[in-house]
């Protein structure tokens, strides 16, 4: 095991000159790797997920990944950094140019504003030449880290693989280990052993509890003292927030600003967390101010050449190297604006992202949506706030399946983690290829998970 800046490595082997597509070939060829996957089923900490798996991991290398991960640092830095160099620290001209409405700002500042800590998960397709950022989740909602580091670890558990990857010196960040730090580190000035309850919103567990059951259960394999709950069931009690009798000294928050805002008493179920956290009794791990920037609308104001003269020509070279061109279209003029004409002109080199939603709820790609479609989505976009951005083809990720033999083209959307430690691990979502516009476990149901082993390590 290898410790570096980018967070703590764990390295099956010594690094061998190998490519991804070399590697892959060779996986193929051995039979013994064929149904490697059935590791990852039985594995006793990913018992209650109940997703699919891709017959294979992806292989990057490990300069690459990690090169791309200190640019999310950086563009989280230019994202939060937003506020203050375009609008002058007035946060309230900041939300209502990204389209949000004054009661969810009242809700996502309900702390004063403050910068959230740098943790979450950026989204990426690799384009052949380099990966390119989709989105990025600076948030404490985002899924993904349960399986990250520990698809994996199952996998080494493989006699065939455990071999394979020591031949060709694979390693992996385990994300939840770095997520399990991070959490202890927010707590440690409480407790020793800070007790941790991630909490769902209202009725969240309902559609949510084999995902966290899973993350609990990698946390405990951590170290840690940790709790799935909803919002409603912990109390405040002298500046702390209690579960039943146990006292919480971390919220890991998993309840969203819509869902807090689509409940009749949401507001009153988030006050006492949020009571807690002025007093100092319980930590809010991400606070809701961390939707300031999750926003996409904030990937455009980066983006917007309007704004280029508040960036340094690092920081610009930064968002040239890893983000798509990508434009916002809430507050364009009229239906006549000269970008919502572009827009409409070049239909199937670009996809909508609706601001405010993440997991690909009313994401639009223009490729694969009729004219008259696109052109009632644009108007839609105007109106409530939306992104568009160029189109990245996803490289081709050959897969074999199982139990046929076959190579078959698949695409992937990477998930990169980052916590205020830096890198922390990656997994990754794939179809196959051409299948489907967007790439994820919830807006695809033939999205399978993989996890990532990199390549190449100095």
């Amino acid at each position: 095991m290898t410790t570096d800046s980018t967070g703590t490595t764990e390295t099956a082997g010594s690094p061998a000159a190998f490519t991804a597509d070399e590697l892959v070939e060779q996986y193929h060829r051995q039979d013994a790797l064929r149904h490697v996957v059935d590791e990852i089923d039985r594995h006793p900490s990913l018992s209650n997920w109940t997703g699919s798996y891709l017959p294979r991991p992806l292989f990057v290398d490990h300069r690459e990944i990690t090169d791309f991960g200190t640019d999310v640092l950086r563009l989280f830095e230019l994202i939060t950094s937003l506020p203050e160099r375009l609008f002058d620290g007035d946060i309230r001209r900041y939300t209502s140019t990204l389209g949000i409405d004054e009661r969810r700002a009242d809700l996502i500042t309900s702390l004063g504003g403050i910068k959230p800590p740098c943790y979450g998960r950026a989204d990426m397709y690799h384009d052949g030449t380099s990966f390119k950022l989709l989105e990025i989740g600076i948030a404490s909602e985002v899924g993904g880290a349960d399986r990250a580091g520990e698809i994996p670890k199952a996998l080494l558990e493989n006699e065939a693989f455990a071999k394979f990857a020591a031949d060709h010196g694979l390693g992996h960040t385990h994300t939840g280990r770095e997520v399990a730090e991070t959490l202890r580190q927010a707590g440690q000035h409480l407790a020793d052993s800070p007790v941790v309850a991630l909490l769902e919103g209202p009725g969240g567990l309902a559609g949510y509890a084999a995902h966290w059951n899973t993350f609990r259960d990698v946390m405990r394999g951590f170290g840690l003292d940790f709790h799935v709950a909803e919002i409603g069931d912990v109390r405040e009690r002298d500046g702390k927030l209690y579960l039943g009798g146990t006292g919480i000294d971390v919220v890991l928050r998993c309840f969203t600003v819509e869902e807090i805002i689509g409940d009749a008493d949401g507001l009153a179920l988030v006050e006492p967390v949020l009571r807690a956290h002025r007093a100092g009794g319980t930590v809010l791990f991400t606070p809701l101010e961390s939707n300031l920037f999750a926003n996409k609308g904030a990937l455009g104001l980066l983006s917007d050449p309007r704004w280029r003269d508040r960036f340094s020509a690092g920081e610009l070279e930064v968002v040239d190297r890893v983000l798509p061109w990508t434009r916002s279209l809430k507050g364009a003029a009229s239906l006549d604006d000269e970008l919502v004409t572009y827009a409409r002109d070049h239909r199937e080199e670009l996809i909508l992202k609706p601001n405010g939603y993440y997991g690909g709820v009313g994401v639009v790609a223009g490729w694969d949506t009729g004219a008259d479609a696109w052109w009632k989505a644009l108007k839609d976009g105007v109106e409530d706030g939306c992104v568009i951005q160029r189109r990245v083809i996803p490289r081709s990720e050959p897969v074999r399946d199982p139990q046929t033999g076959e190579i078959e083209p698949w695409q992937a959307a990477w998930g990169l983690f980052y916590t205020p430690r830096g890198y922390a691990g990656a997994y990754a979502r794939a179809v196959p290829a051409f299948e489907s516009p967007v790439i994820g476990v919830t807006a695809y149901k033939n999205t399978r998970t993989a996890g990532v082993f990199h390549y190449g390590e100095v």
